[in-house]
């Protein structure tokens, strides 16, 4: 890889020293950035020291000095993924693995090395499981899952509403993800606090990482032995049935690598939705006063903090020119949605709200665009509205500058997110998301209390008095004593807030 330097010579080569002046101890060979180490700590500073430097395509260092570009820019990076003619994810060809010059050992391998999965592969290859992968998910009903994010939101948030404090990560956004995808696969047995850790412990590279994904492999592998034997209406069993006739490994690693990359990047997108509504006031105002949707605060939390920061990596087929850098046979490049995001092209005025663009990086593009993306949407749709729902009082526990996060060159993982609140009694989880008394300050948000009486439209429950205003909400006990209500007339439910509740599958 030979980033352009003007020299009289030519392009400089990466082996070259340092030039004069620059900090040795933060910069490699060729006066490179290393993305590792000291000057490393804040990755996003670094993106934009390196843009001003170099522009959209900027040469960096990995682990052992193994050169790579980081592409910042917005529109390059979606020419990188939606231009497979010139960039691959085989990194057979990468020219650092045909020199040698990756040991097999290297912090990054498990990352960059090439597996027999979709993810990787191209051409004929690539339809045959990328098309087994895609036909699997188009059986998931949306209707469906959205009940049971509910529900398992509902179970979690009754785990701890009458302590008045919880950790939101810890507590709701590292469990609901897994929850909510050992359905979808098809082994709810499985999920339990054990598979949470699991699956964090060996995404976050410590000592017992390799024991820990292990642990979830086996069960993944028992999982397609059992749907082989016997299908049923999962993902898991679509996906062995499907046509293109996927052995048993290949099944098996297409289950690892939807569920650990749903996970980590719904646990991310949830943590950061939270964080964004619970500091930020103008998403919490404006969420109260109606004039934005939890899916659309998702969606923005979607532009400022992506789940996944960069993605390993892509590979030059060819001799090309991106971002005016000279790009090699053979060259690495990182995909890198959080940089890419904040394109000064794109985004002028970082304090804009983005509301109704969906043209962010988070989910990539072209052929290895994330086929599980409204799953990850509606797990932090669903599950933030449902939790604002029941602790419409949460406020964060901290300052705002004592919440910590741990990074790395793939994704920003907030640590925890500590908030205290008002002890609320446990819900039957089949109901809806509720909470009594109401503040005053979510009086503007819609609350419906009711239960939903089946799962299509059906007339009012004939209980229910007629125009005068109720007292008392349907799912209290008769012996319960009156709710406060708003002063002023109380209606039903409109036709459209009605639909919205059977949409969410309250």
């Amino acid at each position: 890889m030979t980033p352009e330097h003007p020299t009289p010579t030519g392009p400089r080569d990466l082996a070259l020293d340092p030039p004069p002046g620059c900090p040795a101890h933060v910069r490699g060979p060729g006066g490179l950035a290393r993305l590792y180490g000291p000057g490393a700590e804040d990755l996003n500073e670094l993106y934009e020291r390196l843009r001003e430097e170099h522009g959209p395509v900027a040469p960096v260092l990995l682990h052992d000095d193994l050169p790579m570009w980081m592409v910042l820019g917005h529109a390059e990076n979606l020419r990188l993924v939606r231009t497979p003619s010139q960039f691959t994810k085989d990194s057979r060809i990468w020219s650092q693995m045909l020199d040698g010059r990756v040991r097999p050992d290297h912090p990054l391998m498990p990352h960059m090395a090439w597996q027999p999965i979709c993810a990787h592969a191209e051409g004929d290859e690539h339809k045959r499981l990328r098309g087994a992968v895609t036909a699997a998910m188009a059986t998931i009903d949306d209707r469906s899952v959205r009940r049971y994010i509910n529900r398992s939101s509902q179970r979690l948030v009754n785990r701890f509403c009458e302590e008045g404090r919880a950790d939101l990560v810890g507590d709701f956004a590292e469990h609901l993800p897994m929850a909510v995808m050992c359905h979808v696969l098809g082994m709810p047995d499985e999920y339990n606090d054990k598979m949470v850790h699991a699956a964090r412990d060996a995404l976050k590279g410590t000592e017992t990482a390799v024991a820990s994904h292990e642990y979830v492999v086996q069960a993944l592998a028992r999982l397609t032995t059992r749907r082989r034997a016997d299908p049923e209406d999962d993902f898991t069993s679509h996906l062995v049935t499907h046509p293109a006739g996927l052995t048993d490994d290949e099944v098996r690693e297409h289950l690892r690598l939807v569920l650990f990359a749903a996970y980590e990047a719904t646990v991310n997108l949830l943590s950061n939705a939270l964080r964004m509504v619970l500091t930020d006031p103008r998403f919490l105002a404006q969420l109260n006063g109606g004039q934005m949707t939890v899916a659309e605060a998702v969606e923005q939390s979607l532009w400022d903090e992506p789940p996944f920061s960069t993605i390993f990596g892509y590979f030059a087929k060819q001799d090309t020119e991106l971002g005016g850098q000279r790009i090699r046979r053979g060259d690495g490049l990182f995909f890198a949605p959080a940089p890419g995001n904040v394109d000064p092209r794109v985004r002028p005025d970082l304090s804009a709200h983005m509301q109704g663009n969906r043209s962010h990086l988070a989910f990539g593009s072209g052929p290895h665009e994330c086929p599980g993306q409204d799953i990850g949407r509606a797990i932090a749709d669903v599950g933030v509205d449902a939790l604002l729902m029941r602790l419409p009082d949460v406020q964060l526990d901290c300052e705002e500058d004592e919440l910590r996060w741990t990074m790395s060159i793939a994704s920003r993982h907030l640590v925890e997110l500590p908030v205290r609140f008002e002890p609320k009694d446990q819900q039957d989880v089949k109901h809806k998301p509720s909470h009594a008394p109401i503040p005053p300050q979510r009086l503007t948000r819609p609350v419906i209390t009711a239960p939903r009486p089946a799962p299509t439209p059906a007339p009012e429950p004939p209980a229910a008095p007629a125009p005068a205003p109720r007292s008392v909400t349907q799912s209290a006990p008769q012996s319960a004593p009156p709710v406060p209500q708003a002063a002023g007339p109380v209606r039903g439910p409109s036709a459209w807030r009605r639909f919205l509740s059977w949409w969410r599958g309250y």
